[in-house]
């Protein structure tokens, strides 16, 4: 009589067998790990089994090594602080067979970046980054993914990577509810001056073009500048910009920042502001909250760096078979809204 035992493998075999493309012969040598099938044939099985859901331990798809870069720039702004403390976090708890290469890149050296991206001396695997939109970077990346590297991009987009991660905000989303919350807070009508961090990242692109968006169709009595300041997210650079807005006609009403430098608007604010200008910015910081309990600032879009920094090392470690997928790769990260009432108290920088 037939062992009912053997014939439920059988049947399983075969499933994963039919989903992998593989015959149930390799499968079997796979799951038992009993030779040394190339990695792509383990990785192709191994995701075919958890796919299925197969109740039992799977072997590691790769042996020895593995190389992940995370390169991220020397943005001293709050945000980036917390960024990379939340990788370092994320990092101390990975397998001990992942070698994590952290490279920080100046942030106005497009050249550093890009050799960063380039081939290495060791072997890697995958490449976490932060980037911006530019054709020389788009190149490296798609050469990177051409050598057979995973991408995962945190924080902004980079169009035309092929089968590259992207786990950040939907920042489109983000500058049209900038442009609501500004549409509904200003009682009445002026100019909306717009602040951005750098014109060649995509994300911050989408956030003046999503607030331009809504403002224009939803509420017309706000009028946006036709030139976004661009700040690098320097202070007195958004002190400047903000200074001459208010000198200029003084008609300005509300405030969109889509980057840092924060101290300088709050600073200009107060010497040249002759009326109450609604302010919207991004990440709950600690300056942030100071601002809010004062009133001056009055919504804060938070794009959780922490859970970026989880999100980029799960995609990249499912993409390499050694973690199953814990969300749609093509899904953006959630923002949350902070007002003065619901704000967390703890340090950002803990």
């Amino acid at each position: 009589m037939e062992n009912p035992k053997r014939r439920k493998k059988t049947a399983r075999f075969a499933e994963i067998a039919e989903l992998a493309g593989v015959s149930v012969a390799t499968v079997d040598r796979v799951l038992n790990e009993r030779d040394t099938a190339s990695v792509k044939t383990r990785e192709k099985v191994v995701q075919a089994a958890r796919q299925l859901g197969i109740p039992r331990v799977l072997p590691d798809t790769r042996h020895g090594l593995v190389h992940i870069d995370i390169v991220l720039p020397d943005n001293p702004s709050p945000f980036f602080q917390r960024l990379n403390l939340a990788m370092q976090r994320g990092v101390a708890m990975l397998d001990k067979r992942l070698v994590i290469h952290r490279v920080t890149t100046p942030e106005e050296d497009e050249a550093a970046l890009v050799r960063a991206i380039g081939p290495r001396r060791y072997q890697r695997q995958a490449l976490i980054v932060s980037a911006p939109d530019t054709p020389a970077v788009r190149q490296a990346l798609q050469a990177a993914r051409a050598r057979g590297e995973h991408v995962a991009m945190v924080v902004t987009n980079v169009a035309g990577v092929p089968q590259a991660d992207y786990v950040g905000i939907d920042n489109h989303a983000a500058g049209r509810t900038a442009g609501y919350l500004l549409g509904r807070l200003c009682h009445s009508e002026g100019r909306v001056l717009i602040l951005s961090s750098r014109l060649d990242y995509l994300g911050h692109i989408e956030r003046s073009g999503g607030c331009r968006e809504v403002l224009a169709a939803q509420f017309p009595q706000l009028r946006c500048d036709v030139e976004v300041a661009e700040t690098h997210d320097d202070p007195d650079r958004c002190y400047l910009a903000l200074k001459k807005a208010l000198q200029g006609r003084g008609d300005v009403v509300g405030l969109y920042n889509t980057g840092a430098g924060s101290p300088g608007i709050r600073a200009a604010l107060q010497r040249f502001a002759e009326h109450k200008v609604c302010w919207v910015t991004h990440e709950i910081s600690d300056d942030h909250r100071q601002y809010l309990q004062q009133g001056v600032l009055d919504v804060v879009i938070d794009q959780d760096p922490d859970t970026q920094a989880i999100r980029a090392l799960q995609h990249t470690l499912a993409a390499l078979g050694m973690a199953p997928h814990a969300t749609t790769p093509d899904t953006p990260g959630e923002f949350r809204l902070y007002f003065a009432e619901n704000m967390d108290r703890r340090p950002y920088l803990a």
